[in-house]
């Protein structure tokens, strides 16, 4: 799987995103994009190709992915990513693991 982590802090707070990709082969329907969001080590928000939308696990995760799935450009944006940036990183990965 591909991995990359933004990490922002404030206030001794820890706010981070993470992108990765799980994949099984290097067919686009077996592969799935998701971005997580952080706050002091705990998922509040989650976009996964496979629900095609964000949602959220705590009180303002939830929040946060009401406001977000209503803006449907950036869903398009999203939804495009498992295409756009995880096709060609594990087309990589599966040749440099072979």
């Amino acid at each position: 799987a591909l991995l990359f982590i933004t990490v922002y802090t404030a206030d001794g707070f820890l706010n981070y995103v993470e992108d990765h990709c799980v994949f099984n082969s290097t067919k686009l329907d077996d592969i799935e994009f998701i971005r997580s969001y952080y706050y002091n080590k705990l998922e509040v928000t989650r976009f996964s190709s496979s629900v095609g939308k964000y949602v959220g696990y705590t009180e303002f995760g939830v929040r946060n992915a009401e406001y977000w799935n209503k803006d449907t450009g950036d869903l398009a944006a999203m939804r495009a990513q498992k295409e756009t940036y995880c096709l060609n990183n594990v087309g990589n990965d599966h040749e440099a693991a072979l």
